[in-house]
């Protein structure tokens, strides 16, 4: 089995789009090298909902994937995300991602669980699969405890044994539970990676002990969320509470009051356009682009917090 380094900041990458919703790859190509070669940042992911996942064909998302490792190849390794329904067709896209350069695999829930739940064997199976059929690390997507797909603290203990699982993306966004979670997989397994992907709040659940975080904010900035798990990291709560203090209006530009939606990539998108990061803010539908207030909001956000990016050209 390959393995990685999930210690660290792992952005969720957003994809650039020209006006007639195509896959923009040359600006994909320079906005994961630069994004790639941001302190702290030890791999990026691809297919994440950040990355407007469930707007792209299975074709589309292995070619994100070949984009972004082209890119980057030599800069950081690429996860890609794995969103299927089925075993079969989990193992078939985890192949063509591996194909197109992935060196880890994010698995989400198959999106029937969140209809029907599922059996403690149902997750022990899929991730088995994917893991035998590829060779790759894998990263567990936890979802919310408030959903049919949430995993038990105990059963993420079951999936820490697993050889295949390196790391967990942990969006519990239940802190009772998301302690108990990291308590469980740290008895079974302490030296596999445990992220944030609580780009709402971030602060509050880094501090828990966590070894980094895979949020789509990162594709935002990047910077800011090094320093802050750099403060966390060394101790140094004023430092890191006043780096939050800089993060927070941003955060609430893109992402409102509650959880991150579908929607919030786009603001997101525009965010970063207005930053420089981004040329174009474009998004497929079904996601809708910001409206007027919401861009004035968005862009007075970044105006005030001082981003300004210089992308590579």
């Amino acid at each position: 089995m390959s393995t990685m380094n999930f210690h660290g900041l792992i952005p969720a990458i957003a994809v650039p789009f020209r006006a007639d919703h195509s896959i923009d790859d040359a600006e994909l190509r320079r906005f994961s090298a630069w994004l790639g070669r941001q302190p702290g940042v030890v791999a990026l992911m691809t297919n994440g909902h950040t990355g407007e996942v469930f707007s792209l064909t299975p074709r589309e998302r292995a070619e994100v994937t070949r984009i972004t490792a082209e890119a980057t190849r030599g800069i950081c390794p690429v996860i890609s995300s794995v969103v299927c329904e089925g075993i079969g067709e989990a193992v078939e896209q985890a192949g063509w991602a591996k194909e197109a350069g992935a060196q880890g695999l994010d698995v989400m829930p198959p999106h029937h669980w969140l209809r029907f739940g599922f059996r403690t064997n149902h997750v022990i199976e899929y991730f088995t699969a994917i893991g035998e059929a590829t060779g790759l690390p894998l990263v567990v997507h936890v979802y919310p405890a408030w959903t049919k797909s949430s995993f038990s603290s105990e059963l993420l203990a079951t999936l820490a044994a697993l050889p295949y699982v390196q790391a967990f993306k942990i969006g519990t966004r239940e802190m009772n539970k998301y302690a108990r979670d990291l308590r469980a997989i740290r008895a079974v397994a302490p030296g596999k990676a445990l992220l944030t992907c609580h780009d709402e709040y971030l602060l509050a659940s880094m501090v828990q002990g966590v070894d980094g975080a895979l949020v789509g904010f990162a594709s935002l900035v990047p910077g800011l969320i090094n320093d802050l798990l750099g403060a966390v990291k060394d101790g140094d709560l004023h430092r890191a509470m006043a780096i939050q203090a800089r993060i927070d209006p941003l955060k609430e530009a893109v992402y409102g009051a509650g959880e991150p939606t579908g929607e919030a990539h786009a603001c997101m998108k525009a965010a970063m356009q207005a930053a420089g990061i981004l040329r174009d803010a474009t998004v497929r539908p079904p996601t809708q682009a910001p409206s007027a207030a919401e861009l004035a909001r968005i862009r007075a956000a970044v105006a005030a917090a001082g981003l300004s990016v210089q992308a590579a050209a």
